[in-house]
């Protein structure tokens, strides 16, 4: 929770995509410590908890959600995976266009609606990715990155139960980003339980390359995501951070396709 306008997957390693991979390297320099030394964080003052939850959600993603996500994983053809994939990400374009509207930018919301208009009735309701093969791009957003649009500070860093890492800003968001997700519209309310469930195993069969990625890491895995997941979602101004764009520079706030 990308966030996305959908439900994230219950793990603390939640938005650590393969997509992300090489911001996430570049981040290794500046992030590593040795073993035991945190340097407080400007954006955590709560981090004994957001730990303390970060350990709670490994560890119910360990019993439950990480061996269901490698099943589907190993029984599922990648051809089928992938239009599942696309399925989800249809319906994600459509939120993503409102937020690019309401941040004005004219040219990423028209494209959301392309893609989501011909994906929708050219590619069997999303499960083919026709607007990509067409070179019309992905430009993902939710209304916590609109609320950075304009002008409204991340807050602290918070680790959510179920949820994973987050903001302030981002978790006053999240009523907004599931009133928007196109799920709802699902009925009978059965069905769409099913479809929530289905795309929580489905991303989090995907983060299971970029896992192995992490867990191979030296250092304190807590502070690496936290960093890369603050990157991505603070907004240009965050001091903490040092970006220097302005608010509604065009290049602000925008997640990586694959976020």
């Amino acid at each position: 929770m990308n966030h996305s306008a959908t439900l994230a997957p219950p793990a603390a390693r939640r938005g650590l995509r393969l997509a992300t991979a090489t911001l996430a390297l570049g981040a290794l320099a500046g992030c590593a410590s040795a073993p035991g030394v945190h340097p407080a964080h400007p954006t955590d003052p709560l981090e004994p908890y957001n730990r303390a939850m970060t350990r709670f959600n490994d560890r119910l993603d360990d019993a439950v959600l990480k061996p269901v996500a490698t099943l589907y994983r190993d029984v599922t053809p990648q051809p089928v995976r992938t239009g599942v994939d696309n399925f989800f990400g249809n319906l994600g374009d459509a939120w993503s266009f409102v937020n690019n509207a309401l941040q004005l930018r004219g040219r990423e919301a028209l494209e959301s609606l392309v893609r989501f208009n011909l994906n929708t009735v050219f590619g069997l309701g999303g499960v083919l990715d026709i607007a990509s093969e067409a070179g019309i791009s992905r430009h993902k957003q939710d209304f916590g990155l609109t609320l950075g649009r304009w002008g409204v500070p991340t807050g602290p860093y918070l680790v959510l139960p179920l949820l994973g890492p987050s903001t302030l800003r981002d978790t006053a968001a999240l009523p907004v980003d599931w009133w928007g997700d196109a799920l709802r519209q699902v009925d009978p309310v059965s069905a769409r339980n099913s479809l929530y469930a289905f795309r929580i195993v489905e991303r989090r069969a995907n983060l299971l390359r970029a896992e192995e990625v992490l867990d191979s890491i030296a250092f304190d895995p807590y502070i690496f995501t936290r960093d890369i997941y603050l990157g991505l979602r603070s907004d240009p101004d965050a001091p903490a951070l040092r970006w220097r764009s302005r608010p509604l520079d065009e290049d602000a706030g925008k997640l990586p396709e694959d976020y």
